[in-house]
């Protein structure tokens, strides 16, 4: 079979998906190609979905992703949002492997967050599936977004989630508003050694954002790792074959 791959969004010109895609293909001793496509929104998801096997979606389609699926695995189901399509027997399967994809990030850095106190700022679809990741790990999960309904949504469908206070001490923040949106974020404080901050975004590779916790002696992550991660777990569901998340690491370099 030779795999027709893709990403879809709005931007997606820079992104490293086709560059995983290859890496993971040649992983799996696999062939194919892979190419990203501007889209917007539903109309143009449905109408390129034919031209390809497997999708990595980004945003702003993560949500309307899931409407054109036939089956959700369990996070995709609980989040309703889909980063990862499959056309299989003439069926559109969904998954989201982005809140997985960060957890072995901090898992491949020695950090567990298993009973630390978590803060995401942000509620679009990277969110929901970082939510349900840190939630479902043991993690105490606060968010801060300028959007209530967001915000209630979240709360509604992740009863221990709280909102995040003013000067807040945490152990992880993790970054997922767009960096051209970003302006007045809540100020946090650490609250033990070993804090992490990531911001998963990866253009430009130190966000002002990130600067500024590495002044404060935080560690710090860009989005590279979680890119690498989540992807090896969407090929591996695309493929059946396992890939290596750490070597994808290596090949964005």
């Amino acid at each position: 079979m030779n795999w027709r791959l893709g990403v879809v969004g709005h931007p997606v010109g820079h992104s490293l998906s086709p560059r995983l895609h290859r890496a993971g293909l040649a992983q799996a001793g696999l062939v194919g190609t892979s190419r990203a496509v501007d889209v917007v929104d539903l109309e143009a998801l449905t109408a390129v979905l034919g031209d390809f096997d497997a999708l990595s979606v980004t945003m702003p389609l993560k949500a309307l992703a899931a409407r054109l699926c036939d089956d959700l695995d369990e996070v995709a189901t609980r989040t309703g949002r889909v980063n990862s399509l499959v056309r299989t027997a003439g069926r559109v399967r969904g998954a989201n492997t982005d809140g997985r994809g960060l957890l072995d990030a901090l898992a491949a850095v020695g950090w567990q967050p298993a009973g630390r106190r978590a803060a995401v700022l942000g509620a679009g679809g990277a969110a929901w599936s970082i939510v349900d990741a840190l939630v479902g790990s043991g993690s105490e999960v606060v968010v801060a977004t300028r959007r209530p309904a967001a915000l209630a949504a979240l709360a509604a469908r992740y009863p221990g989630v709280g909102t995040l206070a003013p000067g807040e001490a945490l152990d992880l923040v993790i970054n997922t508003v767009p960096v051209a949106e970003r302006r007045d974020q809540p100020a946090v404080r650490v609250a033990g050694p070993g804090a992490v901050a990531v911001d998963i975004t990866y253009e430009p590779r130190v966000s002002a954002w990130l600067a500024h916790h590495e002044r404060h002696h935080w560690i710090t992550m860009n989005g590279l790792p979680m890119l690498a991660h989540q992807g090896a777990r969407q090929m591996a569901w695309w493929f059946s074959v396992p890939i290596d998340g750490a070597a994808l690491v290596e090949v964005l370099g």
